[in-house]
């Protein structure tokens, strides 16, 4: 008798506590650092990226004619000017590079079937988009920073042999250097959700592409007032803004217009993951 009734009070006391299994965002933004890192298109476009940065400023300084350079040093303003210009030059050209990485990020795992292992892990779908695309953005920033400012390095030196003196601390310099890794950053999410939306490597890297160099191209052939209008709402146009500066659009304003047109890709996106199996 006492040992039945014993029993179940030792099995009582064996009980434990379930532990928390729920998955944290930062569980999956750590999951997707890891992806990110190990990817050897990942290193392989960020290494691109930088060398082109560098390359194309120098290259660009080497080929400068005397008489810009002399109009430049005569006047801080065009001294300034002319410093931001060769170091963002590459800005576009790696745009291109930083557009593909964006839609392989995504598309790739579609195209393996990676995908159904995060969306098994995290059934509610939509906090693995936004943790890529966070991380991706991030990434994309700091990598396209550190070229920026390595052009500017490598590049302040050859300019003061020719006269053209700059200062970082300039406030017609440092900003536009700020603002072409913030481009390289925008730009990049927005190929990123075209792939998230398209699933397909081929199709999201002519979506963005062909967003970035053939619809201007178009444009560019009509003369109606709303074509050019539409022109400076592109991301292209708008983007230079930010690193070479004039335009239409404040700084701050083209921001905003980089963030709208992300939200014009990313919100079908998001709605398209959630209804679609993977």
């Amino acid at each position: 008798m006492s040992a039945a009734t014993t029993a179940p009070a030792s099995a009582r006391a064996t009980l434990q506590p379930v532990p928390d299994a729920r998955l944290r965002f930062t569980g999956i933004l750590r999951s997707e650092w890891i992806k990110l890192t190990t990817l050897r298109s990942t290193l392989w476009a960020y290494a691109i990226l930088t060398v082109l940065q560098v390359a194309m400023g120098a290259l660009l300084v080497m080929t400068q004619t005397d008489a810009m350079a002399a109009g430049a040093a005569a006047d801080p303003a065009a001294a300034a000017h002319a410093a931001v210009q060769i170091s963002t030059l590459g800005v576009l050209f790696n745009q291109l590079v930083i557009s593909v990485l964006g839609v392989l990020l995504i598309s790739g795992e579609y195209g393996t079937g990676q995908i159904r292992s995060s969306l098994t892990a995290v059934p509610t779908r939509l906090p693995v988009l936004w943790a890529k695309a966070l991380v991706f953005a991030v990434t994309s920033f700091v990598v396209g920073l550190v070229a920026v400012f390595a052009a500017y390095a490598v590049t302040w030196p050859m300019l003061q042999t020719k006269g053209i003196t700059s200062s970082l601390g300039d406030v017609d310099v440092w900003p536009h250097l700020v603002g072409a890794a913030g481009y390289l950053a925008l730009i990049g999410l927005v190929a990123f959700f075209l792939g998230a939306l398209l699933r397909h490597t081929a199709g999201g890297i002519a979506a963005a592409v062909g967003l970035l160099l053939v619809v201007p191209s178009v444009i560019s052939f009509i003369g109606a007032e709303w074509a050019r209008v539409l022109s400076d709402w592109l991301p292209g146009s708008v983007g230079q803004t930010l690193f070479f500066g004039g335009g239409v659009f404040e700084p701050w304003q083209a921001v905003l217009v980089m963030l709208g047109w992300i939200a014009v890709v990313a919100v079908p996106a998001a709605i398209l993951m959630r209804r679609r199996d993977a």
